[in-house]
């Protein structure tokens, strides 16, 4: 309803006449009809445009230009916003989004771009967009794609994500000006993942755009980043099992670089690599240890920048029995030999149960830590092959085992050393692989050593081997052929429903809004560039994806659920069985229209057993498992819940499974220092949105213990500490989350610490 203030009427004027004399007539009445939808859209008095007119004009000088005034008006609507007017970070929004339009419009004038399939014929021409797109599909069908473009849908976006996605996404020349607007930005991405689509097309390409513009869901950063441009590399997470062997190091090392240079992120598992002071061809002290292998990693990281955007991202993982701990545990710390360190660098730790029930039982005992190289020479096995009770004979035997050399600490130091650094870096991060192989959906062809770069992937690993160099002849020349067995180089696609986004008590809403996703992730491993053969390899034999979440405190706070309650566990229980139920169903649909992957046969997918092993025997899981058993599924890994950290802010919700840092708090940005709010932060929501340091942490621990149960991979989930949390308190919350089920932590925040936000897995 159209407002009637005359004094509301009289600042749109004043601020309108402002920009009479620098903008076209056509561009003016545009922005007069923003500015009375503005009043119309936000009525309530602390939107008045008064305290925008007041507000724009404390920024104005005699000598502002047309783009600093337009910079100036929708820079008082965002540093308007408070926790009292939140929806300033929406007005502001709408007024960024008109000044990026109007250049737009002038750019598409300057090249005549008087419709969707001339831009996309001139973006090809350009080498900007891949020509896969307009070879495969008909002027006629893209003309019809940009009848799905619903501009009205910008009013979904924050000023913070519209921002974000303007200066990181859209499609600029070499001389970095914006040719593409955020809708077709949607459609873009939606015309490559229905590419390949052999009934309905254009159908699929309008339920991919439609959940992407409605902000319902989120592909990972690459995927919105590198989706219909010529160098589509989709993916996020890579994982590799680094080998025991210097040629085996080094292919690994470059496969990271290959990584990275695409922009994806990598876990490395180093397991396998023998400790310092072990022997190197029967020459006893010789090794040096894997602390020097992962410098080089970290060197690497730095060195591939991907392309000055920012540097190489890795995860190194290592088992907690392994000889090389205690300076593992050093890496990013600030004391000792920097020669010892590797800063730019994310370690994780792997434990067994084992270790778990010592720590719970047995705090005063004992811990062994051991050379793998030795084991396996002189036990004939390698400890790291084996998990659960195998694992526990095995590492019996090799303590009680005197030729096998140790190093003797008591596990309370053990676990001092590792709290102390989760203390000053945030990591290491946990992964409890007892807990990740007992739950392997695919055990029957393979182990899972680690996890990723952010802890929510876990798939089968192994290790390359080259099993020939021979000499042949190619076009009359000598050259040399390295024979590689290409090993499980894990690579994982991923997406997030936005659950702040969707009405997730409306079971068919979410059910379709998720198998609408799964089939959009599923397109993603047929239509990826793949940066190393490896990954590609792998992709094909279990055609993984990782749908996981974002906003889940957002849709606690709309639904006026506290964190801190058994309603919130029954509440994720309750929306993570539909989702799950769904992503499954959508699978063994797939599965029934394209097939199923290679190694479907004997899974516990087959077999029925994942079903069983998570109590899932209610008649409609009987059923669900039924439809599996006979149509296969198109996926042997499902879901993931990634940290979502820059794609959560796109679509104006919380990140991940985190609870938010601050109802309100002050972003410091170039431009300057911006507020920011919870999202649909009201009267009713903000006792919802508790601040993560101040929430008990054994409800977080509680409540990812039963999402586990619904998500066959992993779950990025972060633990807020104070200083107030004493080693004892820490310990706990690492016992209580492996007692729970909880198969990995990324981070440890504490409250002074900083950690650095992961943006490849953004999902």
């Amino acid at each position: 309803m159209q407002t009637t203030d005359p004094t509301g009427i009289f600042n749109r004027n004043k601020l309108s006449e402002e920009f009479s004399n620098v903008l076209p007539d056509e561009a003016r009445l545009k922005l007069d009809a923003i500015l009375l939808e503005i009043q119309t859209d936000f009525p309530e008095s602390c939107y008045s445009l008064e305290y925008l007119n007041t507000k724009f004009r404390s920024f104005l000088t005699p000598q502002s230009t047309c783009g600093q005034k337009l910079e100036s008006l929708f820079q008082a609507a965002a540093e308007l916003t408070t926790a009292e007017a939140p929806k300033w970070e929406f007005i502001a929004a709408r007024l960024l989004y008109f000044q990026f339009s109007f250049h737009l419009k002038q750019e598409e004038t300057r090249r005549e771009l008087s419709d969707f399939y001339k831009k996309l014929v001139y973006l090809t021409q350009q080498n900007l967009y891949g020509s896969y797109i307009l070879e495969h599909y008909s002027r006629e069908e893209l003309l019809l794609a940009e009848t799905y473009l619903k501009a009205e849908r910008n009013n979904l976006f924050t000023f913070s994500g519209l921002d974000l996605l303007l200066k990181r996404y859209v499609i600029r020349t070499h001389d970095h000006i914006p040719l593409e607007s955020p809708q077709e930005m949607f459609l873009g991405i939606a015309l490559h993942l229905a590419m390949n689509e052999k009934n309905d097309r254009m159908l699929w390409v309008k339920k991919f755009y439609d959940m992407l513009s409605r902000l319902e869901v989120t592909m990972a950063t690459p995927t919105l980043s590198n989706a219909r441009k010529p160098y589509h590399q989709l993916s996020s997470c890579f994982i590799d099992t680094v080998p025991d062997s210097l040629e085996g190091i080094y292919r690994s090392i470059d496969n990271f670089a290959q990584v990275s240079k695409f922009g994806g992120g990598m876990g490395m598992y180093f397991g396998k690599v023998r400790a310092s002071g072990s022997n190197i061809r029967g020459f006893e002290g010789a090794a040096g240890g894997v602390i020097r292998w992962i410098r080089l990693v970290n060197d690497t990281a730095v060195a591939v920048d991907q392309l000055g955007v920012r540097q190489g991202a890795a995860a190194v993982y290592l088992d907690v029995w392994h000889r090389d701990l205690p300076e593992f545990l050093n890496l990013r710390t600030n004391n000792g030999d920097d020669r010892m360190k590797a800063h730019d660098i994310f370690p994780g730790v792997c434990y067994p149960d084992y270790f778990w029930e010592q720590a719970r039982d047995n705090l005063e005992g004992e811990w062994y830590l051991m050379c793998p190289h030795e084991i396996l020479k002189k036990k004939g096995y390698a400890l790291e092959d084996s998990f659960g009770e195998e694992w526990k004979k095995k590492y019996l035997d090799c303590v009680a085992d005197p030729e096998i050399q140790k190093r003797v600490i008591p596990i309370k130091d053990v676990i001092r050393m590792i709290i102390k650094s989760v203390v000053e870096t945030g990591t290491p991060f946990a992964f409890n692989r007892d807990h990740v192989n007992r739950a392997n959906p695919n055990s029957h062809k393979g182990i899972i050593y680690c996890s990723n770069l952010c802890t929510e992937i876990a798939q089968n690993m192994s290790e390359m081997e080259v099993t020939e160099e021979k000499i042949t002849e190619i076009d009359g020349e000598q050259v040399v052929v390295t024979v590689t067995k290409p090993g499980e180089f894990v690579v994982c696609n991923l997406a997030s429903l936005s659950l702040g986004r969707i009405d997730v008590n409306n079971r068919e809403e979410l059910s379709e809004i998720t198998k609408t996703a799964v089939r959009a992730l599923d397109n993603v491993i047929d239509l990826n560039f793949f940066p190393v053969p490896y990954a590609k390899i792998n992709n094909e034999k279990y055609r993984p994806i990782g749908l996981g979440v974002s906003g889940y405190h957002h849709m606690l706070a709309k639904n006026e659920i506290p964190w801190e309650s058994e309603e919130h566990l029954a509440f994720a229980e309750r929306v993570f069985a539909e989702i799950h139920y769904a992503a499954v169903e959508a699978s063994a649909e797939l599965a029934r229209e394209k097939g199923c992957y290679t190694y479907f046969e004997g899974s516990k997918w087959q077999t029925g057993e994942y079903f069983a092993e998570r109590h899932l025997t209610e008649d409609r899981w009987k059923k669900l498992a039924k439809k599996v058993r006979e149509n296969g599924m198109r996926n042997g890994y499902l879901m993931a819940i990634a940290p979502t950290g820059s794609t959560s802010m796109i679509a104006g919700t919380t990140a991940g499974i985190d609870p938010v840092m601050s109802r309100y708090f002050l972003e410091e940005k170039k431009s300057g220092i911006l507020p920011r709010v919870a999202p649909e932060l009201t009267m009713d929501t903000f006792w919802y949105y508790k601040n993560a340091h101040h929430i008990d942490q054994t409800w977080s621990v509680r409540a990812c213990g039963v999402r586990q149960r619904y998500i066959d991979q992993a779950q990025s989930m972060n633990l807020y500490i104070t200083n107030e949390y004493t080693f004892r308190k820490v310990l706990h919350l690492y016992l209580l989350a492996w007692e729970e089920g909880v198969k990995t932590i990324y981070y440890i925040r504490s409250k002074s610490l900083e950690v650095e936000e992961c943006e490849v897995c953004s999902a």
